[in-house]
């Protein structure tokens, strides 16, 4: 990790549920340390708007850019408005510790440029099918952390959870993977450790 806030990228595929990841987080972590949010968009801020709806943070430590075009590119290839747009919340909050980066809605490829990510999260939808992670794909392989969620509708979409879980743990090998139901908070408490273990993140004590 360098100097500066730890940077967390939190990508993954249309829907699977990267905003509610972040909001969950935010609501989790936004009394314990200084944090801030990236959000990515082709054409909107919708998902920056979103989080300010939630209240889940003041307007001044939420940023949406608008990417255009295809969304892994300014995660991977040029991911200058993402550094500029951390270079700006660093620059008004002093204190900073913590910044989340969420990316467009983009394919199982989809990685972040460790230029821009300290660590990454990737983010899948049981709901997508029993063969998400056989297909692989380095988000899914290679990221730091992996997040299966919504598994409370493995029954409803006729996915054997089991199985999936096994695929989940042959597909990442000795990485970390949470299967989690992201609204309803189950897996948070994991996802928050992991942050304080693999990034060094120093949190208050939860307030009483």
């Amino acid at each position: 990790m360098g100097n500066g806030p730890l940077r967390v990228g939190i990508g993954g595929p249309v829907g699977v549920g990267k905003t509610t990841l972040t909001e969950q987080l935010a609501r989790a972590l936004a009394s314990r340390v200084s944090m801030a949010v990236v959000t990515n968009d082709i054409y909107t801020r919708e998902d920056a708007e979103a989080l300010m709806r939630a209240q889940v943070l003041p307007g001044e430590r939420i940023r949406g850019v608008e990417t255009g075009g295809c969304p892994h590119t300014a995660i991977r290839e040029d991911a200058s408005i993402n550094l500029a747009a951390i270079a700006d919340l660093t620059a008004k909050l002093p204190d900073l510790e913590l910044v989340l980066i969420e990316s467009g809605g983009d394919n199982l490829a989809a990685t972040f440029s460790p230029e821009l990510a300290d660590l990454t999260i990737y983010v899948i939808d049981t709901a997508a099918g029993q063969d998400i992670p056989r297909k692989r794909g380095p988000g899914l392989t290679k990221s730091d952390l992996l997040v299966v969620n919504k598994v409370d509708l493995a029954p409803h979409v006729g996915v054997d959870l089991a199985q999936l879980e096994a695929d989940t743990q042959s597909a990442r090998g000795s990485k970390p993977y949470v299967m989690a139901r992201l609204r309803q908070g189950a897996g948070i408490e994991e996802i928050v450790a992991f942050l304080e273990r693999e990034g060094g993140l120093a949190l208050k004590p939860i307030p009483a």
